[in-house]
């Protein structure tokens, strides 16, 4: 079901034939796209706090989990974090044990193994559980989450965790300071989650852009660029969100 592929930072990822695409964008690289699109905005957004509680939609290959380790332990961040991750592809996670990392993980192989072996791993600053679920069912056991990896598939091959409906329960699962980090540019993702209520902000780095949201408006971070979707909608009136019909309506 999978090819593994070397992305351009050298880091490996997969090609999965199920849905056709990438687990990441090769031209940016595995773990560079976890760092830059995921975890740093993430992690520096509430660097101040003690603990926090993130959500990464869906586990995969656990680039996002293992970087978020990663460039905690690399900055002496004193932070807590629990991990709480859904996957349909148990083979996958069962494989991961056996999969070439890159060299930025090694110290953290230990976990890596646990969560191949177990679906988890506990210490005293870490905690990561994975649970081989729907991920629209099991999101609505969670509450107070601080940070939403949303890394699904697009749109395109998996609408059901794009659409209004699912960002409308992501809304309600978080807690009143949260940021959600994604991939995507779409007008249509970024309609849907405004529509479930959160501000939507547009980051870039050399190579690409990328989505950020929040429940509340962030004029204090500079490096953002406010993307005023009242306006987008005024100006396009053809613009529509998704939906769980599964139909752009």
């Amino acid at each position: 079901m999978y090819d593994i592929i070397k992305s351009s930072d050298g880091s490996n990822t997969v090609f999965s034939k199920e849905y056709n695409q990438h687990y990441h964008d090769i031209k940016t690289g595995a773990i560079s796209e976890s760092l830059i699109k995921h975890v740093i905005p993430a992690i520096e957004f509430h660097k101040n706090r003690k603990s926090i509680k993130i959500l990464d939609i869906c586990f995969g290959l656990g680039y996002n989990t293992f970087s978020t380790i990663y460039y905690i332990l690399k900055n002496n961040l004193d932070i807590n974090i629990d991990i709480f991750s859904p996957e349909l592809d148990i083979d996958l996670i069962r494989s991961l044990k056996n999969f070439v990392f890159p060299k930025e993980f090694d110290n953290i192989k230990h976990i890596i193994e646990s969560i191949s072996n177990n679906l988890y791993y506990k210490d005293d600053k870490i905690s990561i559980n994975i649970d081989i679920k729907n991920a629209r069912e099991y999101i609505k056991q969670l509450n107070n989450i601080d940070i939403v990896y949303q890394d699904a598939f697009s749109y395109d091959v998996n609408k059901e965790l794009w659409s209004y409906e699912y960002f409308k329960d992501i809304y309600n699962i978080c807690n009143k300071i949260p940021i959600i980090t994604t991939y995507s540019i779409s007008n249509k993702v970024r309609l849907s989650m405004y529509k479930a209520g959160f501000y939507i902000y547009e980051k870039s780095n050399i190579k690409r852009k990328y989505t950020l949201a929040f429940k509340t408006l962030q004029n204090d971070i500079k490096s953002l660029k406010y993307i005023n979707m009242k306006l987008k909608l005024e100006n396009n009136r053809n613009l529509k969100i998704i939906c769980d019909s599964h139909m752009i309506v």
